[in-house]
């Protein structure tokens, strides 16, 4: 029977929550599964991963196949180079111990990572103004050199107003004359 190590999908609709389990690969995406070794959310910022890593390490050595995905989860949690260590075990190039001090090593170093983009990440968000406070400071913005630029537009225009009111009477006077001379 060949397994699969791949993700069977959960959640409702546009929301997905997947399960990394272990399959026959003849069997349905979301149907019989051997043994669920962990979940994987997409959804949260970075990526949620639980994974059982001597479980999936477990089902690598007798054979499972990972998917793409599911290989790249392996990869990032450890369990692909945890593999690889006791592969060089198997062959006589170091001891147990020294790999899984290697392993330990490289498993501290990426759980620091791991946390400094989290951290930086929550960082950013809280220093985000939400987009309805952006476009507020931006229209206030925006108003204000309006405001100068209107009010620099009725000052030009009140002078304008006064020649015209001026200009008016003149004209009336001009024509009244006419007027009784006829």
């Amino acid at each position: 029977m060949p397994a699969k190590i791949r993700l069977q999908r959960k959640g409702r609709k546009k929301r997905p929550f997947y399960y990394i389990v272990v399959a026959d690969s003849r069997s349905p995406r979301d149907g019989k599964f051997i043994q669920k070794i962990g979940s994987y959310n997409p959804l949260s910022v970075p990526a949620t991963i639980h994974l059982d890593r001597n479980r999936a390490l477990h089902w690598l050595q007798k054979g499972a196949q990972p998917t793409d995905t599911v290989r790249r989860i392996l990869s990032f949690k450890g369990v692909l180079y945890l593999k690889h260590l006791l592969r060089g075990v198997e062959l006589g190039l170091f001891d147990e111990k020294t790999a899984l001090e290697k392993f330990e090593h490289w498993n501290a170093d990426h759980e620091s990572k791991v946390l400094k983009k989290r951290e930086h990440h929550k960082k950013a968000k809280a220093e985000a103004t939400p987009i309805v406070k952006k476009v507020e400071e931006e229209s206030k913005a925006d108003e204000s050199p309006k405001a100068q630029e209107a009010s620099e537009v009725t000052e030009v225009q009140e002078p304008t107003a006064e020649a015209a009111s001026e200009a008016t009477p003149a004209q009336g006077e001009t024509e009244a004359p006419q007027a009784e001379t006829e």
